[in-house]
């Protein structure tokens, strides 16, 4: 069973899963632009920005997780969103080995291990530098739909600046994660009932067959396929 909530640091989400026989922990998780540090059987890992679909290979029992707005994690982490692309790291081999030793067993002996997660977040996050706000105000221009040009020239930057500082922040460029967020937004849609050509067209993209392409490119999936291991009911009309 999959639950969030938001968390106390603005922007983040904090969740948690159980894996049992309703939910095997096979569901793929598609790509959204976030970064995640996950307690997951007594292990604090990193999930780094994704640029493709990850299918866990050996699930663990229970998850605590804390997953930071777009461009915020690179600041509370200590590390740039580009070294950790596509990849899911032991917190050793960013804090220490002892380090994070320490911390998984606190939050393991925690009561209740998401909010212990929660305030080692929120800790870091008081001590490091805040994230970089241009890059904020990027990634919300380009969730609500705006070109990569336009988000540069709002923002003051050139158009390789902006793709040099997004690499930092996201772990990849801004048409990539412009990209992601667009068909995120989409796949809220299909997930809430709307047909997937009347999705497409609210989301930003083409015509259905954009977002076809977008959602294999992205996923590996289709649309239908990513529907029904959802569990949602597919309306391609």
């Amino acid at each position: 069973m999959y639950e969030e909530r938001p968390a106390r640091l603005s922007g983040a989400v904090v969740w948690t899963r159980a894996i049992g026989p309703a939910d095997p922990g096979s569901r793929p998780v598609l790509p959204d632009g976030c970064m995640d540090l996950i307690w997951a059987d007594g292990r604090l890992l990193v999930a780094g920005p994704d640029t493709r679909a990850y299918v866990p290979g050996s699930p663990a029992a229970r998850y605590a997780g804390v997953r930071f707005a777009p461009g915020q994690a690179p600041a509370v982490l200590g590390t740039d969103a580009s070294a950790l692309r596509d990849e899911r790291v032991d917190l050793a081999g960013l804090w220490g080995a002892r380090t994070a030793r320490r911390l998984a067993d606190r939050i393991s002996d925690a009561a209740d291990p998401a909010t212990a997660l929660e305030s080692l977040v929120l800790r870091r996050a008081a001590d490091a530098p805040a994230p970089d706000p241009l890059m904020r105000t990027v990634a919300a221009r380009l969730r609500a739909g705006v070109s990569v040009g336009r988000a540069a020239d709002e923002v003051g930057l050139g158009v390789r600046q902006l793709h040099r500082r997004s690499l930092v922040a996201f772990g990849y460029g801004p048409k990539t994660l412009a990209r992601i967020l667009r068909l995120r937004q989409a796949l809220a849609l299909v997930a809430a009932g709307v047909p997937y050509a009347e999705a497409a067209h609210r989301a930003g993209c083409a015509d259905q067959a954009h977002l076809a392409r977008e959602m294999r490119s992205l996923t590996g999936m289709t649309l239908t396929g990513y529907a029904a291991r959802a569990g949602y009911r597919a309306r391609p009309d």
